[in-house]
């Protein structure tokens, strides 16, 4: 289990920049796949972005060439760096750590932050 905790989050107009970042206390986080999760008022949590133990990345479709998922294993940290953002990117923007120990997944979230794009 590890324990996560988000800070970046803010207003920010259209066509702007923000940087979240998540830190993990806990054991083995360099073994967690990490990822970012957001959820728009009245809609479903989405996935946004992970980044394996290894390094690899995938993003939905709606932030490819504008977000940057990356990890620092020995900081225990993980970051979002949110580019050309959109008023559709405004929603509560989660970490979660995942991790599958023999067959079984195990997710931990934070508490989330919130991201509004607005002019």
């Amino acid at each position: 289990q590890v324990q996560l905790v988000e800070s970046g989050g803010g207003l920010v107009q259209p066509g702007g920049s923000l940087r979240l970042s998540c830190a993990a206390s806990g054991n083995f986080f360099s073994r967690y796949v990490m990822g970012w999760y957001r959820q728009a008022p009245g809609k479903q949590r989405e996935l946004v972005a992970t980044i394996s133990s290894s390094g690899n990345t995938k993003y939905a479709d709606s932030v490819k060439g504008r977000f940057i998922i990356s990890r620092d294993n020995s900081k225990n940290t993980v970051s979002l760096q949110m580019n050309s953002l959109k008023p559709e990117d405004t929603a509560v923007y989660y970490c979660n750590a995942h991790i599958v120990i023999i067959s079984t997944g195990y997710d931990d979230w934070g508490q989330g932050t919130q991201v509004t794009v607005s002019s």
